[in-house]
């Protein structure tokens, strides 16, 4: 696959079906995420693939919880917005929450989840290129990917069902489901990046306008 067209068209797919990923494509995926930039080459990270099914139900009834506190807490002004008008804007947001809704009540049928764990790097500045690696090797074999931390929510629940040692300093970073998907591929709309970037100094035009994604 071009790597343009995996860059442009890997976006959340939380929408899947419930067919098992491969073992083949498994490695490939995991491979991949090991051989992204580590700072000053530590690898501080772990990954765990989950594809037992008792395993998933148990990550899954504490993501339910945790959507449910998402909706409450940090985005309560958006979800009373949604609720309360028709414009644009809550469109935009309900059609959101209508795909992570679908996640909250599917995830048990998820096929394969990726947690990644770092090691005293609270900036995630190497453990997210690796992670994004494995989403971008997924897509290249077809499979969606949906990077969700919102286990945070319910952190020491989720790290004592995956067995994880606490006490040597790992921390959950992210938790990506997999899974061959139900929908089409496509290029997710989003805001010109000549309307979220600057040169040289904060507000300066960057210089340039792309009024449509430059692939394909």
């Amino acid at each position: 696959m071009d790597i343009r067209e995996a860059l442009y068209t890997t976006r959340a797919m939380r929408r899947v079906k419930p067919d098992p990923v491969p073992e083949e494509v498994q490695a490939r995926i995991l491979d991949a995420a090991v051989r992204a930039p580590s700072g000053g080459n530590a690898q501080g990270w772990r990954f765990m693939l989950v594809d037992d099914k008792e395993q998933i139900a148990k990550v899954a009834a504490l993501y339910s919880e945790c959507i449910d506190m998402l909706w409450a807490t940090v985005y309560k002004d958006q979800v009373d917005h949604a609720n309360s008008s028709d414009d644009a804007v809550a469109r935009k947001f309900r059609k959101m929450m209508n795909s992570v809704t679908w996640a909250q009540e599917n995830f048990d049928k998820y096929p394969l989840l990726l947690f990644a764990f770092d090691q005293f790097d609270t900036t995630g500045g190497s453990i997210f290129p690796a992670v994004w690696s494995a989403m971008l090797q997924a897509r290249a074999d077809g499979v969606g990917s949906s990077l969700t931390s919102v286990l945070m929510f319910k952190n020491d629940e989720t790290l004592d069902v995956l067995g994880v040692p606490k006490e040597e300093g790992w921390r959950m970073s992210a938790c990506v489901p997999f899974g061959y998907p139900e929908g089409k591929w496509g290029v997710a709309p989003r805001r010109p990046a000549h309307e979220v970037s600057y040169r040289n100094t904060w507000g300066t035009p960057v210089g340039f306008e792309i009024d449509e994604p430059l692939w394909p």
